[in-house]
């Protein structure tokens, strides 16, 4: 790399290591690449400087290629923090030599090896300066690139590459196919992407040590290509050795040991040992935790691992809120036992009170809860989770008096796909103005299976999210048996720089089959509309057309939802959508009913929780209970 305006230059003969006609580059800092230093000196370090704001004009003159200029200005901290003063002049001259480094990084990545980089501050190279430099105020700065060719791969090679695996688990993404063949543009990160890759391979085979144990990299500038060669060093195949547990509390060693899972002469795999650490994650009992492997492999193969954990505290209590102008305000607090008997065991206490739109507690709802969790039972993988649920439920629909309880196992299956079996009872006391005041009991079989790629549930990104759940059961009250059956669907998909943009769309399906509608608990039926559902409508108040004009639940149900998100800044955001939903009568809908559907916008603000989410809907065929237009406030994505 050639850092014009410099007044010394250094030619090499032939070809260096990644940079071609390097330079001296007198007191600028020291740059890394491919985990190289170069041009470092002893104490050279941009350290912070505090001093009097040194202001200063920033000109960053383009080379015409927007596929470079725009990558170089978000790599140079003077341009970035233009609008901004500069810590001294000291933090000036530090802000100059760091752009060295980032210019120069961002070339190579672009596989540019031949180019030129000229900083100036007040006419004067940075490079140059003394670090006691003064300059004018504000101080004028000129950031001049010159791209220079782009080289190619001329030899793209791995010595030792490993063999195709037998496990399609243990498949890696060939270097070839990321970039790193001849022909191909020599772009820095290809290069470094290839021997990650090298290793990786090595390591899903059970290499547990493999490394790259040389890296021999060389750009020719007459020729304005760059030949690679990397040698992997595999290591000897490991299994797992004995597993220690260290920092534990309350936690029973053996238990952590036995979640970890990960048994004594298996053959080491790293993807082992990352669902381990995702799983002693989940029991929610570590503050943090790391599965540290030995640094030497034993004589017969054997590779001992240590769980490092640390505990949280034992109790957390919560609280959260919702606001809409049609469904009121929601309130719901909860209190946590994360270790009960010293194997994650669970216990979780939960109030909620909602509907609070009036003077009257009376209209509101209630609920009350306990629910306990006590994993690895059969295998590290299965909790056993039992529930027992007091509620009141206030809708136009119907006014219901009931308890709930479930008892069962929920497992995850695979890395995506979790399933569930519970075994159900309920009885609910309703009162609701077309069929009057009734009694149902029931028990059940509910099962059901999620499939989910999202990359962060509260505020995905892409991915998929699937659900099907059906639920059999026999009502004793009326004598029927009857099942419910519901599927949805979530798809995110983000596009633009750093996934600004966000299009996201759901779909749900319900079915009941059994007995008619005046011979069904009113909460099994399906109703839509609010907040969770179709936004603009109330809470609940899409369903069946009875006599009288009373909404009553039906026996199907079609429902969704299409948003575009937009992110302006790290905590900004917007959307605007539309949601629809459509009940019928018959167990399979016929549609000769009306499609509800809403429109509106809103704002997000990004926590670390997930966005406080605010949205204004209209509904477009509004029926006589339904609003002009509705609020809604709440914490994390509609859906």
């Amino acid at each position: 790399m050639k850092f014009c305006a410099l007044r010394s230059r250094i030619l090499l003969a032939g070809v260096l290591a990644l940079a071609i006609a390097g330079a001296e580059v007198g007191s600028a800092a020291a740059f890394e690449l491919f985990g190289i230093k170069l041009f470092e000196r002893e104490g050279d370090d941009d350290a912070d400087v505090i001093g009097v704001p040194q202001r200063y004009d920033v000109v960053f003159v383009e080379s015409g290629d927007r596929d470079v200029d725009g990558p170089l200005k978000g790599a140079s901290a003077l341009w970035k923090d233009r609008d901004e003063p500069a810590a001294g002049a000291a933090g000036l001259l530090a802000k100059a030599r760091g752009d060295y480094r980032s210019l120069l990084a961002t070339l190579y990545s672009q596989g540019r090896y031949g180019g030129a980089i000229s900083i100036t501050i007040d006419g004067r190279e940075a490079a140059d300066l003394p670090p006691d430099s003064e300059f004018a105020e504000p101080a004028s700065v000129r950031i001049t690139v010159t791209p220079g060719p782009v080289f190619t791969l001329r030899e793209a090679a791995i010595v030792n590459q490993a063999p195709p695996p037998v496990d399609r688990d243990d498949e890696v993404a060939l270097p070839r196919d990321e970039g790193f063949a001849s022909g191909e543009i020599a772009r820095s990160g290809a290069i470094l992407r290839a021997e990650r890759l090298s290793v990786e391979a090595w390591r899903q085979q059970g290499h547990a040590k493999a490394e790259a144990a040389e890296r021999r990299v060389a750009a020719a500038h007459d020729a304005d290509v760059v030949d690679a060669r990397i040698h992997i060093e595999p290591g000897r195949r490991a299994v797992y050795g004995p597993t220690g547990v260290r920092g534990t509390e309350r936690m029973d060693p053996e238990f952590v040991r036995y979640m970890t899972d990960l048994p004594e002469g298996q053959e080491y795999d790293p993807d082992d040992i990352k669902r381990s650490t995702d799983r002693l994650a989940r029991l929610d009992v570590f503050r943090s935790l790391r599965i540290q492997e030995d640094d030497r492999i034993g004589p017969a193969g054997e590779l001992p691992l240590s769980v490092i954990v640390q505990e949280r505290a034992l109790r957390r209590v919560g609280i959260g809120g919702t606001f809409s102008t049609i469904e009121g305000l929601g309130v719901e607090t909860y209190w946590l036992h994360r270790n009960l008997f010293g194997r994650a065991e669970r216990l979780r206490l939960e109030a909620r009170m909602s509907g609070i739109n009036g003077a009257d507690p009376r209209d509101y709802t209630y609920r009350v809860g306990a629910t306990f969790t006590k994993p690895g039972v059969f295998n590290p993988n299965t909790d056993f989770v039992t529930s027992l649920i007091g509620d009141r439920e206030v809708l136009d629909a119907y006014t219901r008096n009931g308890v709930a309880l479930e008892a069962g196992l929920t497992s995850r299956l695979t890395d995506d796909i979790t399933g569930r079996v519970l075994a159900t009872g309920r009885y609910s006391l309703f009162d609701d103005p077309v069929f009057g005041e009734r009694e149902f009991v029931s028990a059940g079989v509910l099962g059901g299976l999620v499939f989910d790629t999202r990359d962060n549930p509260a505020d995905a990104t892409e991915g998929y999210f699937a659900e099907f759940v059906a639920e059999p059961f026999y009502e004793f009250t009326y004598g029927n048996a009857a099942a419910s059956f519901t599927l949805e669907g979530r798809a995110y998909y983000g596009f633009g720089e750093d996934d600004r943009y966000i299009a996201a769309a759901r779909l749900k399906l319900g079915s009941l089959v059994g007995p008619s509608i005046g011979e069904i608990a009113p909460d099994r039926l399906f109703l839509a509309g609010g907040g969770g559902s179709v936004r603009g409508y109330g809470y609940r108040n899409i369903g069946v057309i009875a006599p009288g004009d009373e909404i009553v639940g039906g026996k199907s149900l079609i429902e969704g939802s299409v948003e575009l998100r937009a992110r302006f800044t790290d905590t900004i955001g917007a959307v605007v959508f539309a949601d629809a939903g459509y009940v019928d009568e018959s167990s399979f809908p016929g549609l000769s009913g009306d499609l509800k559907v809403g429109v509106g916008a809103g704002l997000r603000y990004i926590t670390g929780l997930g966005p406080i989410r605010f949205d204004v809907a209209v509904p477009l065929n509004p029926g006589p209970a339904d609003p002009s237009v509705a609020f809604y406030v709440g914490i994390g994505q509609a859906f």
